[in-house]
């Protein structure tokens, strides 16, 4: 069984969850993945491609993606839709 850690991404630099990826792979972890839904989406991808690409090159790739949607009830009780994504790294 493979260990998963997962990282949510929120509203904080791209670099800041960088490095929290960074620090899970040197402590050991074989697989991270990344979750965002709504507008953190695109900062997700973007720490994907910087972890990567820059800070981990060679050492690490994208091996899953996986976008859904999610129903969620605001506080007036309305359905709302919100799209989600996953983004599985692992270590070579």
């Amino acid at each position: 069984m493979t260990e998963k850690n997962i990282i949510f991404i929120g509203n904080k630099p791209a670099t800041a969850y960088v490095m929290a990826c960074v620090i899970q792979f040197n402590s050991g972890a074989k697989t991270i993945v990344l979750k965002a839904r709504g507008r953190a989406i695109s900062r997700t991808v973007d720490v994907a491609e910087i972890l990567c690409k820059r800070f981990m090159k060679d050492l690490v790739e994208v091996t899953n993606i996986q976008i859904n949607t999610e129903q969620l009830e605001n506080s007036e009780g309305k359905l709302l839709n919100l799209s989600a994504i996953e983004i599985t790294i692992k270590k070579i």
